[in-house]
């Protein structure tokens, strides 16, 4: 993910932000059955031949074996086609039960048309992403990057076309809804009344749109790292000591994206991830299983 990303982060303040005060209306109290979902976000890399998938992995079986080492994707592709039934079917057949798709809405909804007369594409997105099923997980509708707070109104609309039992949370990019505290406050409430969720993305240049704001009991995170820089893990460390409160004081479902770069060293992050939150959070997280790859030499 380009957004957000520097090529000198020496001087950024990666420390998490306090909790946005709305929290406490909406984490009352601590669930049972909390749901946990990590991975990177994409399924196509072949510098994962060797690592995480097996060194005779062909592409079309990259999502099979994504599959067995985590539990959820960040699913872009959608950003740019709705799928068709037959591409959703071989989805759902190539991924083991409990595995959550988590698509994200079509850019010409969100970007082109920025929510304006798209009820016919939204109809056809939702119904398509529907026939996921039970491996629908949290749909997210990252706004345009010009989409400012003069147009709630706009998005309180769109909003109405969406069913109230869809599972949604929504990406916001524009500073002003960073800045004017009321209309943020007001913004919550709504999304709140309709059971949408928030994304926060965790990005080395933007560091607004960590905003630390929830507004139903589904946290959805973007993380952005830089290659496994040191400063990755203890970034990690401190989102899982954030995660262990919030899973105490009553979060409900998690989604936790893992971006890296290229996306080459996303499994390692994701790993050190998993792992910290099971020590931490004396959790059973599976984590993915990472081997060296072979690196053929010709001797003369």
């Amino acid at each position: 993910m380009d957004f957000g990303k520097l090529s000198d982060i020496s001087k950024v303040d990666f420390t998490l932000p306090s909790d946005h005060f709305f929290n406490e209306i909406i984490l009352t109290e601590e669930q049972k059955n909390i749901q946990i979902f990590i991975g990177p976000p994409v399924w196509s890399n072949r510098e994962w031949i060797g690592k995480i998938y097996p060194n005779y992995a062909k592409e079309s079986d990259f999502l099979r074996f994504y599959s067995q080492q985590f539990n959820t994707i960040e699913l872009n592709v959608t950003h740019y086609q709705i799928p068709t039934i037959a591409t959703i079917t071989r989805w759902k057949e190539s991924t083991k039960d409990g595995f959550k798709f988590c698509a994200k809405f079509p850019q010409a909804i969100s970007h082109e048309k920025q929510l304006i007369g798209c009820q016919l594409l939204t109809s056809q997105f939702i119904d398509s992403i529907l026939q996921l099923d039970n491996k629908l997980g949290c749909t997210f509708l990252q706004l345009n990057p010009g989409f400012d707070t003069k147009r709630l109104a706009i998005l309180e609309k769109y909003l109405s076309l969406i069913p109230s039992n869809f599972p949604l949370s929504i990406e916001f990019r524009h500073p002003s809804w960073f800045q004017e505290k009321n209309t943020w406050i007001q913004t919550l409430k709504m999304l709140n009344e309709r059971n949408i969720g928030t994304v926060m993305s965790d990005v080395s240049g933007r560091r607004d749109v960590l905003h630390m704001s929830l507004s139903n009991s589904t946290l959805m995170v973007r993380f952005v790292g830089n290659e496994l820089h040191p400063t990755d893990f203890t970034r990690i460390e401190e989102w899982v000591e954030k995660i262990i409160v919030w899973i105490k004081k009553g979060i409900q479902t998690i989604y936790f994206f893992v971006h890296c770069g290229e996306n080459t060293y996303a499994p390692e992050l994701t790993k050190y991830c998993i792992n910290q939150l099971n020590l931490k959070g004396r959790l059973s997280i599976k984590p993915p299983l990472i081997t060296q790859k072979l690196i053929q030499t010709t001797l003369f």
